[in-house]
């Protein structure tokens, strides 16, 4: 089978929860989802509870006519923060903790292995509850992708891939057991959409 991962569009930020809708945006690039996923025949779409997984799954669950499949164990590592600060504010605002991430590692205050653990006891749900011809479309997290990824390639750091906002990441389950990963953040339907994008244009 072929599990579709999707990170979620940009949020907007937040100083009290973890947990904030997207922002205009990130609407936007939503929005852009469907048409990049309809080269696949995707036969259900999965999300992490988290709002901003959720928002960006709609306009897909809506094109095809199907439920939205929340799960918890597919929320990011920041769930229990106490606020959300996208990257790109987290550069200039907290240098130190963008650094930490920038070079692979996640967070201090972070369990690495409970976080392993949960997100792929959810990825294990998925494939073993999915028929072999199955494309199943995932809406979750650059941390819970990048877990996902370093599980296969057995990549030395956790953070090892970036992942932007609304990208396609592909990876495949064979009915032997075997994984494969096809491809990583592909981005062509929301490069315009991409902050550091909108910002180069904006400065040339």
């Amino acid at each position: 089978m072929q599990l579709v991962l999707v990170r979620h569009a940009l949020p907007q930020r937040s100083e009290t929860s973890a947990n904030p809708a997207l922002s205009e945006l990130g609407v936007e690039q939503s929005l852009r989802v469907p048409a990049a996923m309809a080269r696949f025949p995707i036969s259900r779409v999965v999300a992490s509870s988290q709002l901003r997984a959720l928002e960006t799954a709609q306009p897909l669950a809506e094109r095809l006519g199907v439920q939205i499949e929340p799960d918890d164990r597919l929320t990011e590592y920041d769930r229990d923060f106490g606020g959300y600060v996208p990257i790109e504010a987290a550069k200039t605002e907290f240098r130190a903790a963008f650094d930490r991430i920038k070079a692979g590692h996640l967070p201090d205050q972070v369990d690495e292995q409970a976080f392993r653990r949960r997100v792929l006891a959810g990825v294990s749900d998925i494939v073993s509850s999915s028929a072999h011809s199955d494309s199943v479309a995932l809406f979750a997290h650059g941390g819970v992708i990048n877990i996902v990824l370093q599980d296969i390639l057995q990549t030395p750091k956790v953070l090892g891939f970036p992942i932007d906002y609304c990208s396609v990441t592909r990876v495949l389950f064979s009915r032997s057991g075997a994984r494969s990963v096809s491809s990583v953040n592909e981005t062509e339907h929301v490069w315009d959409l991409l902050p550091r994008n909108r910002q180069s244009t904006e400065t040339s």
